[in-house]
């Protein structure tokens, strides 16, 4: 019986070590589908991040070229608004089709949230406004007195500045005394 005890031993034996070596074998490749899992779910975090940052340059891109355009528009609006203050001049039916052309210019640009720059009575903005002369006034120092040439922004965006006449303000009057 002694034989026997000593050949189940050794079965245990060898036994044992093949269990420690699958276990192994086993916690290896749970590593590698742990690292393999891992590194998917990156390269997925990573593609997500590519399709967003591709649609948001695709939406940027579109809004500069439509931004362009608008730009260029707004020159054949500044044509439009001295036509129309020239219209007495027109036949009526002329005058009438320049103004529905007008109005329908100011609704693309209303569209597409393209808005005046408000200047005049304002206080001027370096940042919508530029200054192309400055006079004396009763007003104070840095009021707009008269819009030169209308500026816009589009989604809050300056895309013309407001070229501006603004007050330099009283100009105090020097005495000598002698």
């Amino acid at each position: 019986m002694s034989e026997k005890k000593t050949h189940d031993n050794k079965t245990k034996e060898k036994e044992v070590p093949e269990i420690e070596r699958l276990k192994l074998q086993i916690a290896e490749r749970e590593t590698k589908i742990q690292d393999y899992t891992n590194h998917l779910k990156r390269l997925q975090a990573e593609f997500e991040n590519y399709c967003k940052r591709v649609e948001k340059e695709r939406k940027e891109f579109m809004g500069l070229a439509t931004e362009r355009v608008i730009v260029r528009l707004l020159l054949i609006i500044d044509d439009f608004e001295r036509a129309l203050q020239q219209l007495n001049d027109l036949p009526e039916q002329t005058s009438k089709g320049v103004e529905m052309i007008f109005k329908n210019l100011h609704k693309v640009l209303d569209e597409e949230q393209v808005m005046p720059i408000k200047s005049v009575g304002e206080k001027f903005d370096p940042y919508k406004h530029e200054v192309l002369l400055q006079v004396e006034s009763e007003e104070p120092e840095n009021i707009i007195l008269e819009e030169l040439q209308k500026g816009y922004t589009m989604n809050g965006k300056v895309i013309r500045y407001a070229k501006v006449k603004v007050s330099k303000g009283k100009q105090e009057e020097v005495t000598q005394n002698d």
